[in-house]
């Protein structure tokens, strides 16, 4: 049954196009047409649901958020003020006493800010939880409950990530296992040299706690220069000895950023063949992975905020075509197509990395769609195009720009 219709909207490419939607008994919504121009439906037109006429809008999939922390924030609360250390480990540390003492409620800070990603247009997102032996269990539980109560509409993934490290706590492998057990789809990790200060056996640890769940890794990777090629080094030599080909994700990868440029594409062709993604929030203050190198190498490269409005940092943002043009500026992305590959990284490239099924603006895709006030992809990411409407798997989530 047709449940809505998108007439008079335009394709990134400048052509018209039009879209209709429906839902199965399941309750899952899917483009069952897309066209320049689709005939009329022919049974009685209160089989529609709803109608909407685009204005000559431009049509992009529902955008995706490839690395973030839901579980952190302080987004919608009073300001926090930081007087944090700036070492890694300081604001690890700082984080860790904060959440502890300050009743933090990481299910309630997650529903304000799930919802508020959708209102930007954002439909798939992949968000770290923290576990560690001072909080167990208790942040997952709450960011657990914002992904059932927002299940109809935000397709979320969930890293069990250790954000205090592994190796230096006794009992924090035993808690990823029941944070996987429990309903994490991911295994996060940390730093296996800077952090658990023993890169083999922490990989070691990771790759078999993975390979038991039959899971994903997504593996925070902050360690510069020769000591995180050396950690890339390892988790090849574990992806090909596990076949763990395409299982593997590296967030942040700040080493690739400063080798040059015949031993990047020397390494990137390594990750290429072990299947292994990337995922940047292209920070302005560090080295980045070489976005144009990794494309050409066949590495998929996504982008994320990390996090929004935490302790770690009072900026980000839940909207991720701020985020492109992030992207943009940092890797001095100028022409049109340019910024094309800019909003791939928060679409198609975040889709593909964090493996979003059913993804995109063809028939029996989940109907994930937004429409914006903008000319091109170009103008959306730069002008951070405001969303007219919303759609996250058939229903309308923001109409004629409010949030509903």
């Amino acid at each position: 049954m047709t449940t809505l219709e998108i007439r008079n909207a335009r394709a990134l490419d400048g052509s018209p196009v039009e879209v209709r939607i429906e839902r199965d008994g399941t309750g899952r919504a899917t483009i069952a047409a897309i066209g320049a121009s689709l005939p009329a439906l022919n049974a009685a037109k209160s089989d529609a649901a709803e109608s909407i006429d685009a204005r000559g809008a431009l049509l992009m999939p529902g955008l995706v958020e490839a690395h973030t922390h839901l579980d952190k924030t302080v987004w919608g609360m009073p300001w926090y003020v930081n007087e944090c250390g700036t070492r890694l480990i300081d604001r690890i540390d700082n984080e860790r006493t904060w959440r502890a003492t300050s009743g933090h409620d990481a299910g309630a800070a997650s529903l304000a800010l799930g919802r508020a990603f959708l209102a930007a247009g954002t439909t798939r997102l992949r968000t770290h939880v923290d576990i560690d032996t001072d909080a167990g269990l208790c942040h997952l539980d709450g960011v657990l409950a914002t992904r059932e109560t927002l299940a109809d509409t935000l397709d979320m993934q969930i890293v069990a990530f250790p954000q205090s490290g592994v190796l230096d706590r006794d009992g924090t492998v035993a808690l990823l296992d029941d944070a996987l057990a429990r309903g994490a789809d991911v295994l996060g990790w940390l730093d296996p040299c800077a952090i658990d200060r023993d890169p083999a056996k922490s990989l070691d640890a990771m790759f078999a706690l993975a390979d038991k769940h039959g899971c994903p890794v997504d593996i925070h990777l902050h360690e510069p220069g020769e000591m995180g090629v050396f950690s890339f080094e390892l988790m090849l030599e574990r992806i090909a000895a596990l076949g763990m080909q395409g299982k593997v994700v590296v967030s942040h990868a700040f080493c690739l950023g400063e080798l040059d440029a015949a031993r990047a594409a020397a390494l990137l062709a390594r990750l290429a063949d072990a299947g292994v993604s990337l995922i940047t929030t292209a920070p302005p203050s560090r080295v980045v992975p070489p976005l144009m190198a990794c494309r050409q190498a066949g590495v998929p490269l996504a982008g994320g905020n990390d996090g929004i409005r935490d302790t770690w940092t009072p900026y980000g943002s839940p909207d991720m075509l701020e985020r492109a043009m992030m992207i943009g500026l940092r890797y001095n992305l100028r022409r049109d197509d340019e910024l094309d590959i800019a909003l791939d990284c928060v679409t198609h490239q975040g889709a593909q990395v964090c493996g979003f099924a059913d993804y995109g603006l063809t028939v029996g895709a989940r109907a994930d769609l937004v429409l914006v006030d903008a000319l091109n992809a170009a103008q959306a990411v730069v002008t951070r195009a405001p969303r007219r409407w919303v759609v996250a798997n058939g229903h309308v989530v923001v109409r004629e720009g409010v949030a509903v």
